[in-house]
């Protein structure tokens, strides 16, 4: 096998040592991964750095050592590949190492803050109605045709990706639809992949934690816009200032959806209701089942995607008005004459959207309960900002724990209240314990009410102390809703 095919040219290669003809059976990221005849790749990561784990990798049987920078020990029999970008390195090595999958299967990867998963599950969910063997890899789960295989990250680790890949063109698909997050695109998780374009959402405040400044977020998305080629579609929401950004040096073909400014895949929303959306198309009126103007954008997406991927428009909308969505983006539950919602949102972009949502399509009689929390260990700066959205717009509010992870849920409370004014206070409570939380929503609630269910969406877990423990919002609104119904 031929594996370091390329890398001569793709990536800066600064010195070899050893055979280059060596057996290659497994590719390992991990030093726990390693068995024999692995080649180890040393990548620079957040928390730790491979090259430490060199002669780990070399005890546990690997034979080829890929490295930015070669270790003061150089073992004989031993290859050793020095790199300048080890991260992108094991992109290009998966890759070779599964055959260059995406040579053989139509990959369009899906970025922005908001709108990934529904748009990337309602691709997959059309081009299987189409007839098509199709793949998805998504923060919800990741899919061959109707298999599902359990997601761990957004988008997954460079090996993973490959693999997954390779599992589809066994299989038959002919289409590949995945969410590229902006950790993914900055980590080189999708380097060796060949694309087919490349879809920009939006892009508002989040991960700036990892990323460090907005403008440094920015630079991540439109990285995967900038390695686009020209054989390439690139289609990107022109009603966000930072949709033209992405198409900046971007050799691909520029396209564009958009709701307020011309556009080739043009949308107007004619009427938006808890029932469902009917929108005016590039002239043709067709009615959706999801609802609120987000949806609009995520819809004229998959519209322009599918066109660019050679399918006919009408029949393509034909098939997108039967289509639900992504579990856990607004998940409807109506139980007892109230109506429950269970929604990702989890930045404050994504919670104003829902939230004015719902406002713009209630009649103003019934409240609007809203339980949010956020997550530990990360961006702490969004935290006083969707507690003020979710005091703004909902009747009530009660802040809860999310995924608090390392952190004590309490601390991230004391965050997002600091975001509430005196006036607003009247109206919010705090219970640390999200299943008390949504219980004193359901007890608050009346017939007509609507509740919001804020931040976790399709997980069904609750991370504290790295431990995840089983915590569905869906099951548990459902649960206590019944119990209410019956007294």
């Amino acid at each position: 096998m031929k594996l370091l095919k390329d890398i001569l040219y793709k990536v800066s290669l600064t010195s070899t040592v050893g055979n280059m003809e060596v057996k290659v059976n497994a590719l390992a990221f991990d030093s726990r991964q390693v068995k024999g005849d692995t080649a180890f790749i040393a990548v620079k990561g957040t928390q730790v750095d491979g090259h430490e784990f060199i002669e780990k990798a070399l005890e546990a049987g690997a034979t080829s050592i890929i490295c930015e920078q070669l270790p003061n020990t150089i073992h004989p029999g031993i290859t050793y590949v020095e790199v300048k970008d080890t991260a992108k390195a094991l992109g290009i090595l998966a890759s070779n190492f599964y055959e260059n999958p995406s040579d053989q299967i139509k990959v369009v990867a899906i970025t922005g803050t908001n709108g990934k998963t529904t748009t990337a599950t309602l691709l997959h969910q059309l081009f299987v109605r189409m007839g098509y063997s199709t793949g998805l890899l998504s923060t919800v789960e990741n899919k061959i045709n109707e298999q599902v295989i359990p997601a761990t990250h957004t988008t997954p680790d460079a090996i993973s990706v490959q693999a997954l890949l390779r599992q589809m063109v066994e299989a038959g698909c002919t289409h590949c639809f995945m969410e590229a997050s902006s950790h993914a695109i900055v980590q080189e998780r999708i380097a060796g992949l060949k694309l087919e374009g490349a879809v920009f959402t939006n892009i508002s405040h989040d991960h700036l934690d990892y990323h460090g400044t907005f403008d440094e977020y920015i630079k991540a998305k439109k990285k995967l816009f900038d390695e686009l080629p020209k054989g390439a579609f690139a289609l990107v929401n022109d009603d966000d200032k930072r949709g033209q950004v992405m198409l900046q040096n971007c050799n691909a073909n520029h396209q564009t959806f958009a709701l307020k400014s011309p556009a080739d895949f043009k949308g107007k929303i004619i009427s938006n209701t808890l029932e469902g959306l009917e929108l005016d198309i590039n002239g043709k009126l067709t009615w959706f089942r999801m609802i609120g103007a987000f949806n609009a954008y995520n819809l004229l997406a998959v519209l322009g995607v599918a066109v660019l991927l050679g399918e006919e428009e009408d029949e393509v909308l034909r098939e997108l008005s039967a289509i639900r969505g992504a579990k856990g983006r607004f998940d409807r539950i109506a139980i007892g004459g109230v109506i429950a919602i269970v929604d990702y949102a989890h930045t404050p972009d994504a919670l104003d959207n829902v939230l004015k949502t719902i406002n713009g399509v209630r009649t103003g009689i019934e409240q609007l309960i809203t339980v949010v929390g956020c997550g530990g260990n990360r961006d702490k700066t969004k935290r006083p900002i969707m507690a003020k959205i979710a005091v703004q717009e909902s009747d009530k509010v009660i802040l809860t724990s999310d995924n608090p992870r390392f952190e004590e849920p309490e601390d991230i409370l004391k965050d997002m209240q600091a975001g509430i004014g005196p006036t607003e206070i009247r109206k919010t409570l705090t219970i640390t314990d999200r299943k008390e939380a949504i219980k004193t929503a359901c007890m608050l609630s009346q017939k007509g009410d609507i509740i919001l269910i804020a931040g976790k969406g399709h997980e069904d877990y609750q991370e504290i102390k790295g431990v995840k423990h089983h915590f569905d919002d869906a099951e548990v609104v459902t649960e206590l809703l019944q119990q209410f119904t019956k007294k």
